[in-house]
């Protein structure tokens, strides 16, 4: 049974809240934050990206970068542009993007839920990004960002989301700068819903496995130094977005590779029909397109070796098939010929990359369905890093859990 729990957020004035909301930190680069925080004193992103403030020659990985986050996310709490809660509350959360709706319950849920499979995965996580967010974590006190997570379609939780937004004015409600629209709603009386998730088996993790299991980190090191812990202390509940599955979206999550053999063309012809002057986007599942010299190639993967649900997936096809025997990738959650381009910057992004030199071949891949994803979650399997992008992503910076 899943954990719900209210917290007492922090959370800026409603008149700043377009102006302190950010994306993650993980879609956009140092220079893309710098540039998207520019002239704007509120944005969150000096919190979940304060390297920003800190000379050009700065490591993302330095001690003062973690320090200066800590010191951006006090000052803004501290300021007049936030005020926190009297009392331990949920939220309701609506993006609407493209004129489609995707609203999830914002509250905390339970490290233990996420160690004892509660929280189910499907992802392994990045070593160097899951030492870095729990580094921020630990320094900062607090879980700055929340997580997106999804479950199974459930009526009760349904009838009170739409009740309640029908009936009750939000605390929040702006459009932000990529036209995507956000409202929350306050729920105060949050016990109706806290039971409803007793009867919820699993919860799976859609975006923010880094998160996850950095909170987790954090908890078990916050634990250690504890004398005293019992299990019920804010370090043990992160925050996260619970949104139905048939309101989730997943986009393809596309590939650039640094640096291909010169029989690279001529290998796969060997093994696949190439096809020449391809479509950029694969038409469907089992097909991808490769970007390089000036031209879209498409070919159809061969069938999985194995009959599980994660063999099957396009991205497991892809290293089976490609990646490793091709490219020597074995793990792509380490290896730095490789790098990952989310769906929304499109096809457009891995040619560009290609064309000015930055990358030898883009790969652009037909998108993980959510199906795919619950599968491969129950059977207690986990895809490739980067095998889903989600979208619309939850705004950083609107309610902050501090412990």
């Amino acid at each position: 049974m899943a954990i719900l729990k209210p917290f007492k957020a922090w959370r800026p004035k409603p008149e700043l809240a377009s102006q302190v909301a950010c994306v993650p930190y993980d879609v956009v680069n140092t220079q893309e934050a710098k540039k998207l925080a520019l002239g704007n004193s509120y944005s969150f992103l000096n919190v979940i990206r304060p390297e920003i403030d800190l000379p050009e020659s700065t490591s993302v990985y330095s001690p003062e970068v973690y320090e200066k986050g800590r010191e951006n996310l006090y000052e803004l709490l501290n300021s007049s542009a936030y005020l926190q809660e009297d009392e331990n509350s949920l939220y309701i959360y609506r993006l609407i993007m493209d004129g489609r709706s995707q609203t999830g319950i914002f509250g905390c849920v339970s490290v233990e839920d996420y160690n004892n499979n509660v929280i189910v995965k499907h992802e392994l996580t990045r070593p160097d990004k899951e030492d870095d967010r729990t580094k921020h974590i630990l320094t900062q006190q607090a879980h700055a960002e929340p997580v997106m997570m999804t479950f199974r379609d459930n009526a009760s939780v349904a009838s009170f989301m739409n009740e309640f937004m029908d009936n009750n004015d939000p605390i929040y409600d702006f459009t932000a700068e990529d036209n995507v629209e956000h409202t929350v709603w306050k729920v105060d009386n949050s016990g109706t819903l806290v039971k409803a998730f007793k009867n919820i088996p699993n919860i799976y993790i859609a975006d923010g496995h880094h998160r996850c299991a950095s909170a987790a980190r954090a908890a078990k090191e916050q634990a250690s130094q504890n004398p005293t812990h019992d299990g019920t202390e804010a370090y043990n509940f992160f925050p996260a977005v619970l949104v139905p599955m048939n309101q989730m979206k997943i986009l393809a999550y596309n590939r650039i590779i640094f640096s291909i053999p010169d029989n690279f063309i001529k290998q796969l012809q060997e093994d696949f029909d190439l096809e020449r002057k391809a479509k950029p986007i694969p038409p469907k599942k089992g097909m991808i397109s490769l970007y390089l010299n000036d031209n879209w190639y498409g070919l159809t993967l061969k069938d999985p070796v194995k009959n599980d649900p994660a063999s099957k997936l396009d991205i497991s096809l892809l290293q089976d098939q490609i990646l490793e025997p091709l490219l020597g990738i074995k793990d792509q959650r380490t290896d730095p010929n490789i790098d990952f381009i989310g769906g929304i910057r499109g096809t457009i992004e891995l040619e560009k990359l290609v064309d000015n030199g930055e990358a030898a071949l883009g790969i652009s891949m037909y998108p993980t369905s959510i199906q795919e994803l619950v599968e491969v979650s129950d059977a207690g399997l986990l895809m490739p890093p980067k095998s889903t992008w989600f979208e619309p992503k939850l705004r950083s910076g609107l309610l902050i859990h501090t412990f």
